[in-house]
């Protein structure tokens, strides 16, 4: 299966799941953000295993926001994060490895806080008064937009690097394709909301930047650590958090780009 129709595949099998999810929120979406999150926590360890990052400490912190996020809001979350440290310093007094523990620790606490917070915020945005499924919605569709529109233009037209050492598959002129695209998705899907109008336009750049940095961010962290992919559970998309990247920094700031747009 060539590179391309692996990535249909993927995107016609678990487009659906996603899009349920975010409509019909509660503990559906709060499962498929666990399993989802744990797999890519999973894969970030996997590769970052000569710091030694203390796993069971990093998927209670994950599990922690996201339950927090359900439970009790951004508050609960912030405090379902933070049994990192805890439980991330109880397996380190009892482990076996000469690593040093502030690097130990620091690999733990950055992959529950990457992955856990920024997958956490998707269930504030559901919480989001009557318009929370379409807020989530928006934020999915604009990351989408933005990502399928970069990589389409920037493989047909693609010519001006913008990065050639940290992620060379990325172009200007995918930039500028996916910059169009995400601010014309969030137009429209937030068209009949408080947020249309001006306010759609300044969510779907703040999207479209918070995406391009996130997909950016897991290019620099996998040449750190001299891997091509984070995995190959999504065949020709890599690894989960291969294509959860975006979306890791898409969720928050698009979360308090929508409650400080709503407000005026």
């Amino acid at each position: 299966m060539t590179p391309l129709l692996s990535r249909v595949a993927v995107i016609l099998a678990g487009l659906p799941i996603v899009i349920a999810s975010a409509v019909v929120g509660g503990w559906f979406l709060f499962a498929v953000l666990a399993v989802g999150g744990l797999i890519a926590l999973h894969e970030l360890y996997s590769l970052a295993r000569g710091l030694r990052p203390l796993v069971l400490a990093g998927y209670g912190g994950i599990l922690g926001a996201l339950l927090g996020a359900e439970l009790g809001g951004a508050e609960w979350m912030l405090a379902g994060f933070l049994v990192t440290f805890p439980l991330a310093f109880l397996f380190a007094t009892v482990s076996a490895t000469r690593q040093s523990t502030t690097v130990a620790v620091g690999a733990t606490v950055l992959g529950a806080s990457w992955v856990g917070l920024g997958l956490a915020h998707f269930i504030l945005l559901r919480r989001l008064d009557a318009d929370g499924a379409v807020a989530i919605l928006a934020v999915l569709f604009t990351v989408f937009a933005t990502d399928t529109a970069a990589f389409v233009t920037g493989r047909l037209v693609g010519r001006h690097k913008m990065t050639p050492v940290m992620s060379p598959g990325k172009t200007w002129e995918g930039l500028a394709a996916g910059t169009a695209a995400g601010l014309a998705v969030a137009f429209l899907v937030l068209y009949e909301t408080e947020y249309a109008g001006w306010r759609s336009i300044v969510v779907g750049a703040t999207l479209v930047a918070a995406a391009t940095v996130g997909d950016l961010f897991v290019s620099l962290v996998k040449r750190d650590l001299g891997a091509k992919d984070t995995g190959r559970i999504l065949l020709g998309h890599g690894g989960m958090l291969d294509r959860v990247d975006a979306l890791l920094f898409a969720g928050p700031v698009g979360y308090y780009a929508l409650l400080a747009v709503g407000q005026g």
